[in-house]
């Protein structure tokens, strides 16, 4: 295989990319122009930015073909809420409009006189709550969700007006107040399940969904008041956490505010690093310029690819704002391949011919990288979820303008910077210099005034020092055989690591880390998980079909289905609700015979008073009906997970036609289709890269070493994300696609120059591969990172994972590219037929 030829690309390419950097050289005003007359326009695509932006939390971080959605709309086409004056919480098809407070003692009990006052006077606050709309003044009572006429009221509140709190039973008290999800933090007397004491009381206030405008505004002015007033109200015995149904997504949505601001800190910190990795001590020789519009390159991408599709009203979500950061290390990164190409063409030369030469060999590496970049975020659009789809479409054209602008912008201003040099000109000043130092003139007369230096031998400018480190030092050091075995053993220690660390990986996105640190919200998840997670969802369990409920036999099967989902450890059968025992029981108490289909259906009437809304009737046929089961200790993401997974498999068990249902599962369902989804995304990529490899890097057996530090690098990323305390959820899914992009960068530009050098010896080829491409690897290496490091201080969870991954992709492919596929490369070097053959071809 070492002796096979892969190079029907490779040549043509480079061929074609020396005719392109000649044209560039001969033309590069017109090249900047355009290229800024063609930013300008597209990048006025930004006047629609505001319209389409997409930051519903459901519509981007849930799967938007999720089960759950269509059971969703199943529920409301067949059991439509009604709050006008029926409204029930547990039969919401939504999580609702509603506020709510999470009130916890401050002395361990809060089942006292005190702390009883203080949250019947939090209640009368929020009652007194009121908003304009136009003429009219809502306070709650006007807004409320309704039963029997009165504002839906909370039965704490009501026990605890009537004075029977010494007497309460939980979780049920006077057999039909379900008190689980109401008082948290419960010790009750074993003998007679009477509260002795509890830590937290927690209070909802439902608004009708039909006043939606008046709602919101109601909801903020909720937020407004306890945000602002909470400190004034002097609580002594409790403390008071608080959440509304918009809160999550007013929180989410104030992220990107909080963000912009660093990407102003970000660019200036990648322009100073690139201006200090390009400075020399040679006035004329400096590339200062270079790098700064080397910079401004990927900036100008930014603004076309984005501007470019705004145009095309593709939705702006979220996670798009992460793109800016990223696309500045990679458009340097290329920069950087670009000028050590540079430095290695014959300063005699013209400028013209130098930008060919330039051109022509860093075609191949900077075309591999764009290539697989590009492509990983194009494969990610298959995700089901839009914020991955809309991070990865605007992302990956980025990186396609990146590349347009770095082979035009930025190689015109290279050839602009070399007619200066030509020109024996001062970088700043751009007055001609002299090339030697004068006798009696300083050391800083030599620098400031004195350029153009160059090595006689090559005709090259003179080498950095850093490229000499790598080939003196580093190189030799690296390629010794005690220190290969020592890689080998650190590899296998990275690998073991990076296993185990895969196999702790939790899933899913915990709805808490939308909101930025501080926030109120992450309070108040913080008092519910702590208070009232003893109970979970109460889930509906729905027949969907029009059945003989009269027939025994269908009535045994629906008891079956719902005895199967209720012998779930998580599940607590006595507080499950079924229309159809009380029915039943009603039946045997006034000796009814329920086998009668006439019977049945005239009766109904005993029962619908109380399960109306269960029972969905057209043309006198149940044309579905549902039943409730209420689960417990539903505490962690795995739980959701499995809780969901088994309650779909047991139901499709079911003889008569059942699907489970709660508002959370739209949530829940992302655990269903995370995993494969990811990895499908990978090995369809990783597939897409060894085939891009194969066509473009000139040996078959480096391709796959390319492909092996793609696996490798995934895996390490996700294993060291679980050690980070990093989900696998629609965000850290961005990321691992990202590290199919990136650990192709490193390790394919180590493996061209390794397999592309004319050396028979494997030691030697891997030096003179670490001399030419080692600096750059790190040059864009710590850009990348320097590009994504403010974000490590941002205040949003989705900002610092995106910073934690990136920083694990950026380090474990920096890693692969200088340490381990150069001493891969050289147990498996390539053959002296080869590369003989390679050289007869090259004459």
């Amino acid at each position: 295989m070492s002796g096979s030829r892969t190079d029907c690309l490779e040549k043509p390419l480079s061929a074609a990319f020396k005719k392109l950097g000649r044209f560039v050289g001969r033309y590069p005003l017109v090249f900047v122009v355009i290229s800024l007359l063609a930013s300008c326009g597209l990048g006025s695509g930004f006047y629609f930015l505001k319209q389409l932006e997409a930051n519903d939390i459901e519509d981007q971080f849930t799967p938007w073909n999720g089960p759950a959605k269509e059971e969703r709309v199943f529920i409301k086409n067949h059991f439509p809420i009604s709050d006008s004056n029926e409204f029930s919480s547990q039969r919401l098809y939504t999580e609702g409009a509603y506020s709510s407070l999470a009130v916890v003692s401050k002395t361990g009990n809060i089942l006292t006189d005190e702390a009883f006052k203080e949250i019947l006077e939090l209640d009368r606050i929020v009652k007194g709550i009121s908003v304009s709309d136009g003429d009219q003044n809502h306070t709650y009572s006007s807004l409320c969700a309704k039963e029997n006429n009165n504002c839906v009221s909370n039965a704490i509140l009501d026990i605890i007006n009537s004075g029977q709190t010494s007497k309460l039973t939980y979780p049920v008290y006077k057999k039909n107040v379900f008190l689980g999800s109401t008082i948290g933090g419960v010790k009750t007397d074993d003998t007679t399940g009477i509260m002795k004491s509890a830590k937290a009381i927690q209070l909802y206030y439902y608004l009708r969904e039909n006043e939606t405008e008046s709602n919101t505004k109601w909801l903020n002015e909720f937020v407004k008041y306890f945000s602002g007033h909470l400190a004034e109200l002097h609580l002594h015995s409790v403390k008071v956490s608080y959440f509304t149904s918009v809160s999550r997504q007013n929180e989410f949505e104030g992220n990107s505010k909080k963000v912009i601001p660093l990407f102003s800190i970000t660019y200036f910190v990648v322009i100073f690093f690139s201006i200090v990795s390009c400075l020399r001590f040679d006035c004329v020789r400096n590339k200062a310029w270079v790098a700064t519009f080397g910079v401004l390159s990927a900036g100008l991408a930014v603004l076309s690819a984005f501007g470019m599709l705004l145009y095309c009203g593709m939705p702006f979500a979220m996670t798009v704002a992460n793109a800016p950061f990223l696309i500045l290390g990679i458009g340097v990164d290329d920069m950087f391949i670009m000028i050590s190409c540079w430095q290695k063409t014959k300063v005699h030369d013209s400028v013209e011919d130098r930008l060919a030469e330039t051109y022509k060999d860093a075609a191949v590496s900077i075309t591999i990288t764009t290539l697989t970049d590009v492509l990983a975020f194009y494969i990610g659009i298959m995700t089901p979820f839009r914020s991955v789809q809309s991070f990865c479409l605007y992302t990956g054209t980025a990186v396609l303008f990146c590349y347009l602008y770095n082979i035009t912008f930025f190689g015109a201003f290279l050839a602009l910077n070399g007619k200066r040099e030509k020109g024996n000109r001062h970088w700043l000043t751009c007055m001609k210099v002299e090339q030697d130092c004068p006798a009696g003139r300083s050391t800083g007369y030599s620098m400031c005034c004195v350029g153009g230096a160059y090595d006689a031998n090559t005709d090259c400018e003179k080498e950095q020092p850093v490229n000499l480190f790598f080939k003196k030092y580093y190189g030799p050091f690296l390629t010794n055989t005690w220190t290969k075995v020592f890689v080998v053993l650190l590899y296998g220690g990275y690998l073991a690591s990076s296993i185990y660390g895969c196999l702790q990986m939790q899933e899913g996105i915990d709805l808490r880390n939308l909101a930025y640190d501080g926030s109120y919200v992450v309070n108040y998840y913080d008092d519910e998980d702590a208070y009232f997670s003893e109970y979970g969802p109460r889930v509906m369990v729905v027949v969907t079909e029009q059945v003989d409920y009269w027939n025994k036999e269908v009535r045994k099967e629906i008891e079956s289905c719902l005895k199967v989902v209720e012998n779930r450890l998580y599940v607590d059968a006595s507080l499950s609700v079924s229309w159809l025992r009380v029915y039943e029981n009603v039946s045997k108490l006034l000796n009814i015979n329920l086998d009668n289909e006439t019977v049945f259906k005239d009766n109904l009437k005993l029962i619908l008073p109380t399960f109306k809304q269960d029972i969905s009737i057209s043309n006198d046929n149940i044309i579905a009906s549902r039943f409730f089961i209420q689960t417990t200790n539903i505490t962690t993401p795995i739980k959701e997970k499995n809780m969901l997974d088994e309650l779909r498999e047991d139901v499709k068990n079911c003889v008569v036609p059942v699907l489970v249902y709660h508002p959370a599962f739209i949530y829940f369902d992302q655990y269903a289709v995370i995993v494969s989804n990811t990895i499908q995304n990978i090995a369809v990529a990783t597939a897409v890269m060894l085939v891009i490899a194969l066509l473009l890097i000139p040996n078959p057996l480096c391709s796959l070493w390319v492909t092996f530090a793609i696996g490798s690098v995934i895996v390490g990323v996700a294993g060291f994300m679980a050690f980070w305390n990093v989900n696998l959820d629609s965000i850290s899914m961005i990321n691992l696609v990202i590290c199919i992009g990136f650990s192709v960068d490193f390790s394919a530009h180590i493996s061209y120059a390794f397999v592309s050098n004319s050396k028979c010896d494997v030691n030697e080829k891997a030096i003179d591969a670490l001399h030419t491409l080692g600096y750059p690897i790190v040059q864009g290496a710590v850009s990348t990172i320097l590009g994504v490091i403010v974000l490590a201080a941002a205040e949003s969870y989705i900002f610092r994972t995106f910073f934690k991954i990136m920083f694990l992709v950026i380090s474990f492919g920096a890693l692969h590219g200088i340490v381990f596929i150069p001493v891969f490369l050289t147990f498996f070097g390539v053959s002296k037929g080869y590369v003989k053959g390679k050289e007869k071809l090259r004459q």
